[in-house]
C-alpha cells in the first residue's frame, strides 16, 4: 500500500527551489515508476502544438516505461478524455473503454489525472498505465490528485523554464 504522504512530500523536496518544468516533470515520472508498485509506465502528457491547424492534441512529455504515442487527440482515448472532460479518470480495464488507444498492448488499467494551470484549464494530464486489471482505487486518485496539485504549484510559479 503506498504511502501518498511520504510520496507527495518526496515530491515536494524534489521541486524546491527547481523553476525547470522539463527537469521536474522527468523527477516525478521517476519518482512515480520507482515508488509506485505494478505500474509499466509514468508520464506526462502536454498540451502542445498541433500538427494541424486547430487540432488540439496532448504531446508526450517526461515520462518512464516503453516508448510511447507522441500525440493524443483531445477527447480521445483515456487521456483525451480526462483532458476534455477536466477531471480524473480511473479506468480498471482499458479494453472496456470506448476509443482506448493502446500505446502499450500490456496496459490493462489506467489512471489520468489533469494538471492545471492558474486558471484552472488543462495544461496536461498525468498517466499511469499498470499490466493489472483494477490496479488502481480511489486511495490512489485521491494521494495522486494531490501529488498533482503540489506539482501544479511548481509548474505555474513564474520564472520557470517554459
Amino acid at each position: 500500500m503506498t504511502d501518498y504522504l511520504l510520496l507527495n512530500s518526496q515530491l515536494t523536496a524534489l521541486l524546491e527551489g527547481e523553476p525547470d518544468r522539463t527537469a521536474n516533470l522527468a523527477n516525478a515520472a521517476a519518482l512515480l515508476k520507482s515508488e509506485l508498485p505494478g505500474l509499466n509506465w509514468a508520464g506526462f502528457y502536454l498540451v502542445g502544438s498541433p500538427r494541424k491547424p486547430g487540432a488540439l492534441e496532448l504531446v508526450l512529455g517526461p515520462f518512464q516505461g516503453l516508448p510511447a504515442c507522441i500525440r493524443l487527440p483531445f477527447g480521445k482515448g483515456v487521456c483525451g478524455t480526462a483532458w476534455a472532460e477536466n477531471q480524473t479518470l480511473v479506468v480498471a480495464d482499458v479494453h472496456a473503454f470506448p476509443g482506448h488507444i493502446a500505446c502499450d498492448s500490456a496496459s490493462e488499467s489506467e489512471l489520468v489525472v489533469p494538471l492545471r494551470d492558474q486558471a484552472g484549464r488543462v495544461m496536461g494530464v498525468l498517466d499511469l498505465d499498470s499490466p493489472q486489471k483494477n490496479r488502481f482505487d480511489d486511495r490512489d486518485r485521491q494521494g495522486l490528485e494531490e501529488f498533482c496539485r503540489i506539482l501544479e504549484a511548481s509548474l505555474n510559479q513564474k520564472g520557470g523554464d517554459r
